[in-house]
């Protein structure tokens, strides 16, 4: 998915720009990147993001580049995380406020502040054989007026989307229209689908020749996972033999709603014939797995308790089913063992739970928003947010169906790019980094 043939689209973007920049000998060595680490940190408020960096710092972390050296902005108040990449060239570590303290305070506050922390962490970087110096942006606050190129990465378009969600009061409302403008701004914008390009277009204005289609990839725990050590998964968490998955935290992404008014038509239908017991009993005795169990994976406390006061008010509490934060292991074997990913939502950028769902060869079910459609393709369902109907259609089907379910898994194993790896991340981003650093400006 690297826009090959749309017209307008940048010449040389995604993978293709990437290889050739990779195998040229006269190719720049490497660059000086500035990043904020802040997600990492503290994964719970931004877990996407937090995924992100880490992903590609570690595929980073496998193949140096010479030249190429780190200047990570982090927060004062939390672990260092940075020791575990070994190999990258790390030549300073700055120490920023606890600004999430702030809520929407730190949108307005954490601009001015990345901008001071940027200052100088170009230094030295082209006597150090770097062909400049760039700022990498994958969490929400960018830097003002640095006179640093930025390189952004978008995983989230929601508080534009939704902005009577994200956008409420005076702060945030200010803070948001700044974070587009300096969007705007950048030099380059790295967007994991087409669907996510028209976005950015559509909602923050990015001009089409900064764009870069870069697609996510799925973990290696994702890629590896089998079916079978999701049993042992499924027993810890007291899920029966047939669970569903469902990636998502209790905000205004999520149609959360939808799910539970479906749950609720579902539990009022008779079971389908052939389902497996609750239990994996047998025998009249035996209750069908009906209606579909989803266990709630990915959220706070906070979100699962929410989550568990709204189903228990739309009387579907004994479908849901709530998993503890879980190393990637064992969440992908518990995913490579369900039955499908749910994900119904009023917007999605990254596609990412989605995305490694299927490279466990598990089909999704999902809203037809965002990346979705480009991402799940032919290895799920798609259905319009907002339609309980239609979502308990679906649910039924991949629930019972196990003809539809084999077509599912089939198509999954089969989805283009599935080959995809962060090192393909990884090489595709230093292209972009290579494409737009320059030497900073002086202090």
């Amino acid at each position: 998915m690297t826009g090959e043939g749309r017209t307008g689209w940048r010449p040389g973007a995604g993978a293709d720009a990437a290889l050739s920049a990779a195998s040229d000998p006269e190719a720049p060595a490497g660059v000086r990147v500035v990043i904020d680490l802040r997600p990492i940190q503290d994964p719970e408020r931004a877990p996407v993001t937090a995924v992100y960096l880490e992903q590609l710092l570690s595929a980073l972390d496998a193949d140096p580049v010479d030249g190429e050296s780190f200047s990570f902005l982090l927060a004062a108040d939390q672990d260092d995380p940075t020791e575990r990449w070994p190999n990258l060239e790390v030549v300073g570590r700055r120490l920023l406020p606890p600004t999430r303290l702030l809520r929407s305070g730190a949108l307005t506050v954490d601009p001015i502040l990345l901008r001071g922390a940027s200052l100088g962490a170009g230094w030295r970087a082209e006597r150090d054989g770097a062909a400049g110096t760039v700022y990498h942006a994958a969490a929400g606050a960018l830097p003002i007026a640095s006179g640093i190129p930025i390189v952004a990465a978008v995983l989230d378009l929601a508080p534009w989307a939704m902005p009577e969600a994200y956008q409420r009061g005076v702060a945030a409302r200010f803070g948001q229209r700044i974070r587009a403008r300096l969007l705007k701004d950048a030099a380059a914008v790295l967007v994991p689908g087409r669907a996510t390009a028209i976005e950015a277009r559509r909602l923050l204005h990015v001009k089409q020749a900064r764009l870069r289609v870069v697609p996510l990839a799925a973990r290696d725990a994702f890629r590896e996972a089998v079916s079978s050590a999701g049993v042992q998964e499924a027993v810890r968490l007291g899920l029966g033999p047939r669970y569903a998955v469902y990636a998502g935290r209790y905000d205004a992404r999520q149609d959360l709603p939808t799910l539970l008014d479906a749950l609720v038509i579902l539990s009022r239908e008779p079971a389908p014939a052939g389902l497996p017991s609750v239990g994996g009993g047998r025998g009249i005795d035996a209750a069908p797995a009906w209606p579909p169990r989803i266990c709630l994976v990915g959220a706070t406390p906070d979100d699962r308790a929410a989550l568990s006061r709204a189903a228990s008010r739309a009387g579907v509490a004994e479908a849901m089913a709530y998993a503890p934060l879980l190393p990637p292991d064992r969440l992908a074997a518990l995913v490579a063992g369900s039955r499908f990913l749910l994900q119904p939502v009023r917007s999605e950028t990254s596609g990412l739970a989605a995305l490694e769902a299927l490279a466990a060869g598990v089909p999704v079910v999902a809203s037809a928003v965002g990346v979705l459609p480009e991402v799940v393709g032919a290895a799920g369902i798609l259905v319009e947010p907002g339609d309980a109907v239609r979502l308990a259609t679906a649910l039924r089907a991949a629930w019972a169906d196990d003809d539809l379910h084999a077509q599912l898994v089939a198509a999954a194993a089969v989805r283009p790019g599935n080959d995809r790896t962060w090192a393909d991340v990884a090489r595709e981003t230093r292209a972009a980094w290579a494409d737009v650093a320059r030497p900073a400006p002086l202090l």
